[in-house]
């Protein structure tokens, strides 16, 4: 049966797509094909003089790759002389159509320096399908190749090398998706993945280019020494961006933003986003904005501006990062899920992000699995990310690829979302801009991520005060001899007759006089033009954390949103354990039980929503709760679709309410949190929450907390009102399970630039979460939240407590105590205050006062020192904590402390002794010492 199909004509025309999509399918699984289909594919591998056979090629062509660079394929054989049959020659053609698009971009010419020879892969070549000369007339039908019918083999071979194996090698036939993969089939083999630009779009490159490689060299010799991260060697960056933005303008695009590292961020900034050169140049000498404290270094500064495109102006914001590599990539993705939110752009056409990386980084750095891995998920997606990756093939000094990854290329990473990967010579920026354009295409029709390689080199070291020959000496030589990509380029124009012998030179003298005349040389620039989405950040500006807020909220709209979220839809069928919880919230709503703080949050998202605010909340099992208080997903036990089988009360309280978002992240902290800090910087009026599921596990985004949330507005001026909620408190379970570094975070308190809070009852998370947002005040709140004080009695407020009160930054002693008779003051925070409590009500211990310091960072000197004055008989105050004493609140607030004491009062500290841990692992060591500090703060001191 197989002889008579192989013998006949159904093996060509179009059966040739059919056989390519068996073998691929044959390749993953043999399984997967039948037994005829697997026996010929069997003969088809091993071959006479190559015991190797071929390997599947999506998704793990890698397997393929190393073992050909460890030579383990014999080296082909000699051709044979004699033609092969006419099926086995059709076979033969279809496979190499598949190979060429797998790897053909192995033999691709993307390298500028030309440093490696072309590797071994020997599936490329004829002779490993047993072809010889005398086959390469042969007619064979090109299969699913697209531009070609039946041609000779000769010719199909070279359509393949023409379109895979040239300036620009293409990486996507591990995209499981068919209509994908054809798309770029459709979009490259026609033309040969050749570009065809007109003359206009010429001059117009090779003036970018040069804009690119002049400003570089004015810097060089005008600011010698001085930092700036050259973009030399890949000047073919700017081009991309600028063909990006001209294009994305057309088909819609209204916001663009942008983020990079620093390697060509100060030429972006002048020759893309229109930077005045002359403000650069202050920069260089020294001059700064007066309005910021601090600052930043130029090469981290950001910067905003609107560009005409031929769809209309677009907006451009760069967005500001420290040197963390690639951690700006969240951000900016946050920022652009912000903006996409604003505008109800629920598809990504209208708001679209670029991100620029290094190679080395790309490759290294672990937020950048984490973002991609954010790309597809519903709370997290934003319609694809255009990645640009300036490779210059040298991360500082390691420019050894046995040393700087572990994979072939330094973008195998974005295949894990099967993101196409288009790897491009820098040093054909014509090919660059064909990828260019295809990259956008693609991301605004799939809406996926895609990566453009720019290989290109670094003409200078890692910086300016650099040395590059003393550890790359041959590399540099090369790059020493390499006359410009611009140079290459203009000769090139030259030689076509599109541009004169005389324009290079009048372009270098017209861009140079614009510099020195520190004018635009991007134009035009609009200045006068508003979005009517752009975000007044006035109102939130100069405001001060003392402000007032009202957050009080009337019972009956208590009760009125309460019924909202204790009623589940007709014929929805709660878990008995949620059905318990939802009736105890509505007994609370009630007045017949006290209000948890799970019921008093809730309450608090729902009048903010109802006041028209929009609420985010993410973390990892956010819905439920780490500690199953919230339930703010509802589960119907007899329905299985995520479509249909939810219900998100918050969601569902009223016509006008704000948007309630809640998401289960991905297993993520330091993306999830820097995309929280993206968005929330680009929207000051919805309330943006992350939750750790353990506070410590914040220890994995620290860096976003260093360099972003806590100096942000210092250094940039970025104005932010973030909240962090990290579980915190000891109980006995173990180091990673107690402590959420209070330290920590009030060791980066400074300038007012954060609050940090640990509420000890259910009243006060929800007068502190609805101050976050009635108060002009937009700054980050960091909240120490609890873990057993969510189900604990006296940690339970009336409803009429939400009604009537406020926020209170240091609550006052709560029992009947003789302020006179008060010997000493116990000022704690959290949990502890209530085996303070316990104790102190066992013990009778009258002339003990307890108060509690609800707001750590900005200090409420004014509210504690009233609290103070109130014991004028206490000689003695005491700090109690359950955090080891280099840890927690001690060392970084004791000086507040003193300074509202009297000069006859003694401070003293109470808790575990210093520790390396954060706390102990054994249950019977931690009640120990839990006893040890109450006693310690009640009892006597020497």
């Amino acid at each position: 049966m197989m002889k008579q199909f192989l013998d006949n004509s159904y093996l060509f025309g179009g059966n040739a797509p059919f056989i390519e999509e068996l073998y691929e399918s044959y390749l993953v699984n043999p399984a997967s094909v039948t037994e005829e289909w697997r026996e010929y594919f069997d003969k088809m591998q091993v071959l006479p003089g190559n015991a190797s056979k071929d390997v599947a090629h999506a998704p793990v062509v890698e397997s393929f790759v190393q073992r050909a660079k460890r030579g383990e394929f014999s080296a082909p054989r000699t051709m044979a002389t004699e033609p092969v049959a006419p099926e086995r020659l059709q076979v033969a053609a279809l496979l190499l159509v598949t190979s060429y698009r797998i790897a053909g971009s192995r033999w691709a010419t993307v390298d500028p320096l030309k440093r490696m020879p072309r590797p071994n892969v020997p599936e490329l070549e004829p002779a490993y399908y047993d072809l010889s000369e005398a086959d390469m007339e042969q007619v064979v039908n090109s299969g699913s190749f697209m531009g070609l019918d039946r041609v000779s083999l000769r010719t199909l071979i070279q359509a393949l090398r023409d379109t895979y194996c040239r300036n620009i090698g293409f990486e996507y036939m591990f995209i499981s998706d068919r209509a994908q993969r054809v798309w770029i089939q459709e979009r490259i083999e026609p033309v040969r993945g050749t570009p065809k630009l007109a003359a206009d779009r010429q001059k117009r490159l090779l003036g970018k280019l040069t804009e690119a490689e002049q400003l570089e060299r004015y810097l060089h010799t005008k600011y010698v020494g001085q930092k700036r991260f050259s973009l030399e060697g890949g000047e073919s960056l700017i081009p991309s961006i600028d063909d990006l933005i001209q294009r994305a303008g057309a088909n819609g695009v209204q916001e663009i933003v942008i983020g990079m590292a620093h390697r060509g961020r100060l030429n972006v900034l002048v020759n893309v986003l229109g930077k005045m050169p002359k403000d650069l140049f202050l920069e260089f000498e020294g001059k700064h904005a007066h309005e910021l404290p601090m600052g930043d270094v130029k090469y981290h500064n950001g910067f905003s501006s609107d560009i005409t495109t031929p769809g209309g102006p677009v907006h451009l914001s760069l967005a500001f990062n420290p040197s963390h590599l690639e951690i700006v990539n969240p951000v900016v993705e946050g920022s652009v899920r912000a903006r996409q939110r604003r505008r109800d752009d629920k598809t990504g056409d209208q708001v679209l992000p670029i991100l620029v990386h290094g190679d080395a980084a790309f490759a290294g750095q672990g937020v950048v699995m984490e973002t991609l891995n954010l790309s597809g998920t519903r709370g997290y997606g934003t319609g694809g990310t255009v990645h640009l990756i300036v490779n210059n093939q040298i991360g500082f000094t390691t420019s050894d690829p046995r040393d700087a990854r572990s994979t072939t290329y330094c973008t195998d990473v974005a295949k894990m979302v099967e993101a196409p990967i288009f790897h491009v010579n820098g040093d054909d920026p014509e090919a660059v801009l064909f990828v260019t354009q295809l990259a956008l295409d693609y991301r605004q029709k799939f809406h996926k991520d895609v990566v453009i390689d720019i290989v290109c080199f670094r003409k200078l070291g890692h910086n300016e005060q650099d040395e590059p020959f003393v550890t790359q000496p041959l590399m540099y030589k090369k790059i020493s001899q390499h006359p410009g990509t611009r140079k290459l380029y203009a000769d090139k124009l030259v030689a076509q007759n599109v541009i004169g012998a005389e324009d290079p030179e009048k372009m270098i003298k017209a861009f140079r006089d614009a510099l020195d005349t520190g004018q635009h040389s991007v134009n035009p620039v609009l200045s006068n033009f508003k979005s009517k989405f752009a975000v007044d950040w006035a109102p939130f500006l100069n405001s001060k954390w003392t402000d007032a807020a009202d957050t009080h909220v009337p019972l009956d709209e208590l009760k009125r949103l309460s019924e909202r979220l204790t009623t589940a839809p007709e014929g929805f069928k709660l878990h008995p354990t949620v059905a318990r919880v939802v009736e105890a919230r509505r007994q609370m709503a009630e007045g017949k039980q006290a209000v948890d703080w799970g019921m008093a949050e809730t309450l608090a998202y729902a009048s903010l929503l109802s006041n028209g605010y929009d609420v985010r909340l993410s973390g990892q099992d956010s819905g439920r709760g780490t500690f199953a208080h919230r339930h703010a997903v509802w589960h119907d036990q007899d329905r299985e679709r995520w479509d249909q089988g939810s219900y998100v009360p918050l969601s569902n309280i009223g016509k006008d309410q704000g948007d309630f978002v809640v998401i289960d992240s991905v297993l993520s902290e330091e993306a999830v949190l820097g995309f929280e800090y993206g968005f929330s910087t680009a929207e000051p009026n919805a309330l943006v929450i992350w939750e750790a599921q353990f506070g410590d596990f914040a220890n994995g985004a620290q860096v976003v907390m260093d360099q972003f949330i806590s100096s942000g507005e210092t250094k940039w001026g970025r104005v932010c009102g973030l909240v962090q909620l990290l579980p915190h408190g000891y109980e006995g379970q173990g180091p990673e399970h107690s402590s959420a570094r209070l330290e920590r975070y009030l060791q980066l308190c400074a300038e007012h630039n954060m609050q940090v809070c640990v509420p000890s009852n259910a009243a006060q998370i929800f007068h502190l979460i609805r101050r976050q947002m009635l108060r002009p005040f937009r700054k980050p709140l960091v909240v120490m939240t609890p873990k057993s004080l969510l189900r604990k009695k006296e940690a339970a407020s009336s409803i009429k407590e939400l009604a009537n009160g406020s926020f209170q930054t240091v609550i006052p002693e709560v029992d009947a105590i003789e302020p006179k008779q008060v010997k000493r003051v116990v000022a704690c925070c959290g949990k502890v205050y209530y085996d303070l409590l316990t104790a102190r009500r066992e013990r009778r211990e009258d002339n003990v006062a307890i108060i509690r310091v609800e707001q750590l960072y900005p200090f409420p000197h004014k509210q504690f020192k009233a609290e103070m004055e109130r014991y004028p008989g206490a000689t003695e105050v005491v700090w109690c904590q359950e955090e080891p004493q280099n840890q927690g609140a001690w060392y970084q607030t004791a000086h507040y402390f003193r300074e509202n004491m009297r000069d006859d009062q003694k401070l003293h500290f109470a808790g575990r002794p210093a520790s390396a841990s954060p706390a102990g692992g054994y249950m019977a060591k931690h009640n120990e010492r839990q006893k040890a500090l109450v006693d310690q703060a009640l009892g006597k001191f020497k």
